[in-house]
């Protein structure tokens, strides 16, 4: 049912699914009826030597002919139409649906699998579909009309084809049985393949700095040879279906010839007949394989399809549906409150924040350090509401969150994140990401705050200066600085530099700073770090272990009374000793 379900992202071509199939079945029609035609033009034009007649029959047969590629040609179009415009949807909705997942839901699922699943899978279901249009009520009525035009030519002969089908039934489901769990191992080999082929090239770098080359070549040419392995199996058993059949098809044109040739001699049957029986025997045969090609393909479809429908059907944790009234305007008093906000990943993991309470006011800056892995990045996360908390309360303007429209609520925050991500294109078109009606000279600040002229020209075609993917014609500080204006060119009211500062040196990083606290003094900065520096100047420092606020106050007031705040400052002071 779950292939059933997806039709309806192809309500936009009924005139295809009703005209292809129906332009199909015309044809089978025109083919059932030509061994008629050419057993009239044996027996009553070629025997009786009527030229008039056998020209006849034979423009009938040709006009025919025409008019059923006409058909075919019409089915075909009408299914390209059909299914191309089907896959189009369902990526579209595919699409939709995964912008609209928490973090959660991407993480459940995982980058390939989502890949895999707007691709190869939808790619199947597309397949299915026009073959649905092609051939489904195709081969079956060519089957069955077989079958109905041998009685109906001469009853003892029909009987050789009912025989026929239980023994061509049988192979085909013994070579069935077999082959479609190796088309599920194939497609699942296949998902590993591109798995590894992703770690592989996602991860290069790291393979070749630890010299693991030929490692991962190993591994790599391990999938490759299931796969294959996985491939020959089900070819070897797929390759049987052919022979086997031709087989079946000669041992039943033996038998027509056979019982045929003695009812020609008793005058029961014509010379034109048996011919026509011969054609509907092939006829029948060959449109069985393409119901065992279409058993194939369809086994694939649902499992695709099961897999579709299980994104269409994640329901995402955090919704996106607007508030029934318009959020309140942002006020002088507290911008942002934690009040004792305990979040984990998963019902199954521990807590990755415990009891975590703060305020912030309106341009006031707050800094958090800790070690790695103490909740540093997850508390910024939960601000923009990629994940649904636990327990306690996240508060935007008096506000909770939860109450936001996402949207909504992601216009009030510009986060650099710890990962530098650019996209191909230009600069440009990487800061517009951030403000999309930014005009040349808001472009161009930005880059002055982020101190990104030093290899950006500062000029309008500096702007239009080339990104390649991941931006990886710039060194990692200059991707940073990138990263950072893209997040300064949106005025929001909560901007975060999430260990955005670490790839810096130490001047670098104060200039930015500096340029923050004058452009934007009404904005309230959350700065991330591991080191002091960056966040000695903070009015606000939270100090996470473990997922716990273990200090909570300005850079002095922590090193006075916060032990584990006086460990990390002191294992910097020699780094930080012309600086502070």
């Amino acid at each position: 049912m779950s292939l059933l379900a997806l039709l309806r992202y192809a309500k936009n071509y009924k005139k295809e699914l009703i005209l292809g199939p129906f332009f199909k079945l015309l044809e089978a029609v025109l083919e059932l009826l030509l061994p008629l035609y050419m057993a009239k033009l044996i027996d009553q034009g070629i025997s009786q030597q009527d030229t008039a007649y056998t020209i006849k029959m034979g423009l009938y047969m040709l006009a025919m002919s025409i008019v059923g590629l006409i058909c075919v040609l019409i089915c075909q179009y009408y299914a390209s139409i059909a299914s191309q415009g089907f896959g189009t949807e369902l990526r579209k909705k595919m699409m939709t649906q995964i912008n609209s997942f928490s973090h959660r839901e991407l993480d459940y699922f995982g980058t390939s699998t989502l890949i895999t699943r707007t691709t190869s899978d939808i790619n199947q279901l597309q397949l299915a579909l026009a073959m649905l249009i092609r051939l489904v009520i195709r081969a079956p009525f060519l089957s069955i009309g077989s079958i109905i035009m041998a009685f109906y030519i001469d009853v003892q002969m029909g009987i050789v084809f009912l025989v026929t089908i239980p023994v061509f039934s049988f192979v085909l489901f013994v070579i069935m049985k077999k082959t479609v769990p190796l088309y599920k191992k194939v497609q699942l080999t296949l998902d590993r393949l591109n798995e590894h082929l992703r770690q592989s090239l996602s991860g290069v770098r790291v393979i070749r700095a630890f010299a693991k080359k030929e490692t991962d070549k190993v591994a790599f040419n391990e999938v490759t040879d299931e796969l294959a392995h996985s491939y020959q199996q089900v070819t070897n058993l797929s390759a049987l279906l052919s022979p086997i059949t031709t087989f079946i098809m000669n041992l039943s044109i033996i038998s027509i010839l056979y019982f045929g040739g003695i009812n020609v001699n008793t005058g029961r049957l014509s010379s034109g007949e048996v011919l026509a029986l011969i054609n509907y025997m092939t006829q029948m045969l060959l449109a069985l394989i393409v119901v065992s090609n279409l058993v194939v393909i369809f086994t694939k479809s649902f499992a695709s399809a099961s897999r579709v429908n299980e994104v269409f059907d994640t329901k995402p944790i955090v919704s996106t549906t607007p508030p029934p009234k318009e959020t309140t305007p942002w006020k002088e008093e507290t911008v942002l409150s934690f009040q004792n906000v305990t979040f984990r990943y998963t019902e199954d993991s521990g807590d990755v924040l415990r009891h975590i309470t703060f305020d912030l006011r309106k341009g006031q800056t707050l800094g958090i350090i800790g070690p790695t892995g103490s909740g540093k990045t997850t508390l910024i996360e939960l601000i923009s509401g990629f994940y649904p908390i636990k327990d306690g309360h996240i508060l935007l303007n008096q506000q909770d969150i939860s109450t936001f429209d996402t949207g909504n609520l992601r216009q009030h925050v510009s986060v650099a994140a710890q990962k530098s991500v650019l996209f191909s294109g230009t600069v440009r078109s990487n800061l517009l990401m951030g403000k999309p009606d930014a005009t040349n000279d808001e472009c161009l600040l930005a880059l002055e705050m982020a101190q990104c002229f030093d290899f950006i020209p500062n000029s309008k075609e500096g702007l239009d200066t080339p990104v390649l993917a991941n931006g990886n014609n710039f060194s990692g500080g200059q991707r940073q600085r990138l990263n950072i204006a893209r997040a300064l060119i949106k005025p929001a009211d909560i901007i975060v530099l999430d260990d955005s500062l670490s790839a810096l040196d130490y001047q670098t990083d104060l200039l930015i700073r500096q340029n923050l606290n004058n452009h934007y003094p009404d904005s309230t900065l959350i700065i991330i770090s591991q080191r002091v520096s960056s966040i000695k100047d903070c009015q606000q420092i939270i100090v996470l272990d473990e997922g716990k606020a273990v200090g909570l106050g300005s850079h002095n007031t922590l090193l006075k009374e916060s032990v584990f705040y006086q460990k990390i400052a002191a294992s910097q002071q020699e780094k930080e000793a012309n600086y502070v």
